[in-house]
């Protein structure tokens, strides 16, 4: 009996350790359904697809530039909705009008977007991130 005492006390301790290594490992690991969830997700530069455009989230400022001629084609603000879902309401300069899109953090590299008018499109991470 004195023999199982200390494997018993080594394997609970073992498990504590385990549990508590693991435990700050869950803040990066994927949400349900495999999305990237962690807060401030969005934050830094983001690419259109075609390369036209390059947006910027920062500190709840949305903004969109021209990639060829710098010129400004959105401004707004943005939210976190979610672990891994962010709203956009900008006005588009170039139509002159209110925008509001939801986005989808599917990877730390990778953002998929639905605007309010039903149109898709996906923006792609520009530069270091953290």
């Amino acid at each position: 009996m004195t023999i199982r005492q200390p494997i018993r006390t080594g394997a609970i301790a073992a498990t504590f350790m385990a549990f508590t290594v693991l435990s700050g490992c869950v803040m990066d690991a994927p949400a349900p359904g495999g999305r990237f969830a962690r807060s401030g997700a969005a934050e830094g530069n983001w690419a259109d697809t075609g390369g036209v455009a390059t947006s910027s989230f920062n500190g709840g400022v949305f903004v969109t530039v021209a990639n060829d001629t710098g010129n400004r084609l959105a401004q707004g603000t943005y939210r976190y909705v979610g672990a891994s879902n962010v709203e956009i309401n900008f006005t588009s300069l170039v139509r002159g009008q209110q925008v509001r899109a939801n986005c989808l953090i599917v990877n730390p590299s990778q953002m998929n977007c639905t605007n309010d008018s039903g149109s898709q499109f996906s923006l792609v991470r520009r530069g270091n991130f953290s």
